[in-house]
């Protein structure tokens, strides 16, 4: 169920869940910006989006990076420099100053859509 704030927000579609391997992630073009997208396997699955441009590297990678967790974060690290982007707010842990935007996502039949 959608909160209010959430009904605001423009949600476009991106792809099945099924094309996103769990535990990975893909780079989608969401209103003209690359946005990395999460399948994170937590039981059924939740779905993350954050920029694909990781400020550190310059360069468009973060959905290639390794999920994990850091804590009770769910993170990825940069393919690059390793960095750990927060995969729910964008906070870069190593570096604050280097965050990336974060998207709400979800996932409704089957489809998955990101707000922008």
């Amino acid at each position: 169920m959608m909160s209010h704030d959430q009904t605001m927000l423009n949600w476009v579609p991106v792809c099945a869940l099924d094309d996103i391997v769990p535990n990975t992630g893909v780079c989608a073009l969401v209103d003209g910006k690359q946005v990395a997208v999460f399948n994170v396997a937590q039981g059924e699955g939740h779905v993350y989006a954050i920029d694909n441009y990781d400020p550190c590297s310059q360069a468009a990678v973060l959905s290639r990076g390794l999920i994990g967790s850091l804590g009770e974060r769910v993170v990825v690290a940069s393919p690059i420099y390793k960095q750990h982007f927060d995969l729910r707010t964008g906070e870069c842990l190593e570096a604050p100053e280097h965050s990336v935007n974060a998207f709400a996502a979800q996932v409704r039949d089957g489809q998955v859509w990101v707000a922008v």
